[in-house]
């Protein structure tokens, strides 16, 4: 692969501040799977989802509101807007199941699945041209993801069955995103997730609430992993004003290795060595093809879903 050309002096520096705002927000979500792990297994996944996206919309809310006022949530498109939000929550829920029978490296190369049905759907969907490296890039990623959950991994059946549920359902949010961002604004259908994702796991919590019992510390956490959430997106956004698509998309798959670091340090779990492998080959897979993809197209925005 040839080396890449140096950036101009005076986007340099704007380059690796998006950088590194990437690797902070790859980093958040990271913590934010670990922290929803440590909570899910305590607590009704409804219940801890639906006091995160309370705090995600309190503070987009809080943020936004007074610069922007009803432009905050106005949409062209609203049933659209709505249906993506929808495909977030549920994914957020099948997330969450997983999280709660999985180590979360393991179900985090799983969900990393979505950017490459993308890759696939977005050709007879959207009309995108997909080329052949990014179907062999796309092969060995789904092999790595094989790797990982073989037979005699011991990773819960059902817990792969939701995460493999959550990588089709980030696969519809990507795809309505990249339709609706030709005329939504991206603080629009921030505060729609929000708001849709709290109403769906308020009802959903609904049941759960009479034997919900939580310490102080466990209403911190979920607050703290609201604040995570919601923080993260911010960087993540702001990185793609600092520096191109181009090269910040590989940078997205450390959240992989944040994962499986967190996943050793908090729950002492360790992958075996061919899961490693696998979730290698997902990691240096899909860098590769993003990082071919932002050769054929360095104007393509960001294109990630951290539910």
């Amino acid at each position: 692969m040839p080396a890449a050309l140096p950036l101009p002096v005076d986007v340099a520096p704007r380059a690796l501040k998006g950088v590194a705002l990437v690797v902070g927000a790859t980093l958040l979500f990271a913590v934010a799977d670990t922290l929803g792990k440590y909570l899910m297994m305590r607590h009704p996944v409804p219940v801890v989802q639906a006091g995160r996206y309370l705090v995600n919309l309190v503070l987009l809310f809080a943020v936004l509101f007074p610069r922007h006022r009803t432009a905050l949530w106005r949409t062209q498109r609203t049933g659209m807007v709505t249906a993506r939000a929808v495909f977030l929550a549920a994914a957020s829920l099948t997330m969450g199941l997983a999280l709660q029978r999985m180590p979360v490296g393991e179900t985090v190369a799983i969900v990393y699945l979505a950017p490459f049905l993308v890759m696939v759907l977005a050709g007879p969907l959207l009309k995108e041209t997909v080329t052949l490296g990014a179907w062999i890039g796309a092969s060995l990623a789904f092999f790595g993801v094989l790797l990982v959950v073989r037979p005699g991994t011991g990773l819960d059946p059902w817990g792969v069955a939701f995460a493999v549920t959550n990588a089709v359902l980030g696969t519809g949010y990507h795809l309505l995103t990249r339709v609706l961002t030709r005329s939504e604004s991206t603080m629009a259908m921030l505060f729609h997730v929000a708001l849709t994702g709290f109403v769906i796991f308020a009802v959903l919590a609904v049941p759960s609430l009479p034997a919900f019992a939580p310490t102080l510390l466990d209403l911190a956490l979920i607050g703290a992993l609201g604040l995570l959430a919601t923080v993260g997106h911010f960087l993540f956004t702001a990185a793609y004003r600092e520096a191109p698509a181009s090269l910040l998309a590989p940078v997205n798959y450390l959240h992989l290795v944040w994962a499986t670091l967190l996943g050793w340090g908090v729950f002492a779990h360790i992958p075996d060595a061919i899961s490693l492998c696998g979730m290698a080959l997902v990691l240096v897979a899909g860098a590769a093809v993003a990082v071919r993809a932002g050769r054929v197209s360095p104007s393509a925005g960001p294109d990630a879903a951290n539910g």
